[in-house]
This record gives C-alpha cells, sequence and structure tokens, in this order.
C-alpha cells in the first residue's frame, strides 16, 4: 500500500505528467465548450410567426399564427414562444408585423392598452366630444377615462339673475389627452398637460350643449363637475334639468342647425376670453 502511494506521489510529481494532464484537461474543455456553440448553432427551435402582414390594432387570431423551426442562435431580442400568449392580444398602434415575423413582445399589447381603444365601444347614435380643459377645469388632473362627470349650466337670464344647475349627467370619460393629442394617463415618464377630455353623449343632447353655448349673449357656460354618484349599467346619460332645457330651447328655436359653432369652438373661445380678461386684470393692477 506504501508503495502504491509513493509511486502514485512520484508520478503526479512528475512535470511531465502535469503538463500532459493539463493539455487532456484543456482539450476536454475546448471540447465540451465547442460541441455546445456548435449546438447553439444548429439546434431548431419551435416558434410561432406570423403567416400574413398584419395591420395596426388588428385582433390577433390563430389563424394568424403559424409555427417554424429556426436555429436556435438566430432567436434574440423577447419573444413569444407559445401561440397562447398570442392569440387575443392587439398588434401594436404604430407597428405593421410583417408576414414571416416572429411575435416580440414590443409589436403586441392588450386592448385596454390601444391609443382611443375607449371610442370603440361608443354607442350608436351617441356623438364623441372634444371638450377643451385644463389643470383647473380637470381638478387638478383628477378626473380620469373610466370615471363619470355631470355637466353643470350657468348663464343668465333675461332679468340678468344668474340660472346655475345640473344639466347633464352619468356621462363616462372616455380619454384625456394633452395639446399633440397624447393621452395624459398613459404610462409615461413625460408629465402631460389635459387639453381635452373626451366623451359621448346622445345626438339630441350633443346639439343641446351646442345650443346652449350658442347662448354668448346670456354668458352662457358649461362646468364639468365629478360625478360622486355610485353608478350602475342602467343609469344613461340624462338631461337633470327641463327649466334650463326650456330656456335654451326657447331662445334657440329659430337658430339654424348650421350655424351652430362646435362645442370646442364654443369652448375655446370662452377660455381665450377668460385668459385675455385675466391679462388686462393684471396690467390694470400692475399699473
Amino acid at each position: 500500500m506504501n508503495n502504491l502511494n509513493s509511486s502514485l506521489k512520484k508520478f503526479i510529481g512528475n512535470k511531465n505528467t502535469v503538463t500532459i494532464l493539463g493539455v487532456i484537461l484543456c482539450i476536454f474543455i475546448l471540447y465540451i465548450g465547442y460541441n455546445f456553440r456548435i449546438n447553439q448553432v444548429v439546434t431548431l427551435v419551435k416558434v410561432p410567426y406570423a403567416n400574413q402582414d398584419i395591420q395596426p390594432k388588428t385582433l390577433i387570431t390563430t389563424e394568424m399564427v403559424s409555427y417554424m423551426e429556426v436555429p436556435k442562435a438566430f432567436l434574440v431580442g423577447s419573444y413569444y414562444s407559445d401561440s397562447n400568449s398570442i392569440v387575443g392580444k392587439y398588434s401594436n398602434y404604430n407597428t405593421i408585423i410583417a408576414k414571416g415575423s416572429l411575435f416580440y413582445q414590443a409589436l403586441l399589447t392588450e386592448e385596454k392598452y390601444l391609443p382611443d381603444n375607449a371610442l370603440r365601444d361608443v354607442p350608436e347614435d351617441y356623438t364623441v366630444i372634444n371638450f377643451p380643459v385644463n389643470i383647473s377645469t380637470t381638478y387638478a388632473n383628477s378626473m380620469m377615462p373610466g370615471e363619470y362627470i355631470n355637466i353643470y349650466y350657468k348663464s343668465v337670464n333675461d332679468e340678468g339673475k344668474i340660472m346655475f344647475g345640473k344639466f347633464v349627467s352619468n356621462i363616462e370619460i372616455l380619454a384625456v389627452k394633452d395639446g399633440s393629442g397624447q393621452h395624459v394617463f398613459e404610462s409615461t415618464d413625460e408629465a402631460r398637460v389635459p387639453a381635452y377630455m373626451l366623451f359621448a353623449v346622445p345626438e339630441e343632447t350633443h346639439l343641446l350643449l351646442r345650443k346652449a353655448l350658442y347662448l354668448t349673449e346670456y354668458d352662457a357656460e358649461l362646468i364639468l363637475v365629478p360625478n360622486t354618484k355610485t353608478l350602475t349599467e342602467e343609469d344613461a346619460v340624462m338631461v337633470n334639468s327641463t327649466d334650463i332645457e326650456n330656456f335654451i330651447l326657447d331662445k334657440t328655436q329659430l337658430v339654424d342647425v348650421k350655424d351652430l359653432p362646435s362645442i370646442e369652438e364654443s369652448v375655446n373661445n370662452s377660455m381665450n376670453q377668460d385668459n385675455t380678461n385675466n391679462e388686462n386684470n393684471a396690467n390694470n393692477q400692475t399699473e
């Protein structure tokens, strides 16, 4: 036993032996590494791809997805490897998925994240209104899509008395956008200032709102107020005040619809006039 141990120590201690063992180990490591790299190149992976050109904001169906085998080394970036993770999503709003392309994660999104997706569900015979707003009129940017608002009406009647009250209620906010048309509440590092609020009302109510703003000689104004009431699906958009409605209809009964300015134009003119008055007041105080 002692002779065996002594022979083993001499064998290991021999420089030539160590060199040979080192060379063999290096060759073995290189062999393993070479085979690993070769396998990476030649190993085929089955992945889903688009079998047709897919336009932006298109629902992905099973008919649009096929499978192909590609070398694993060719696969780069974040992509979907299973059709179950693809079908039911939408192609992103800013891209076309070309025929033959893999389904990269950046190319797909969920329906709720599509810009202006809410406009797709506007009921028939409803009109979408692009209502100019600012930080102040949105209650410090606290009125968000999916929430509800009421519209209050304020004006002066023939006796010079102020008329004020809830006019239209149960209106769902569809979107809030900045001056460039970007959604204010998108997930982004950019601070966006609200410039427009989008909501929809029945066409009859839409015309009534336009007629209300037409009465500039009565200092007519529409004021957006958050709805704090709990609503159900049965709570539709409704006109709350027949007195206000009758006042507006009486004063505009001879006005042709073609002469009615858009709500956006009327509100913008009113906001610009308010800004001008504020600047004049500030200048007068300075003087």
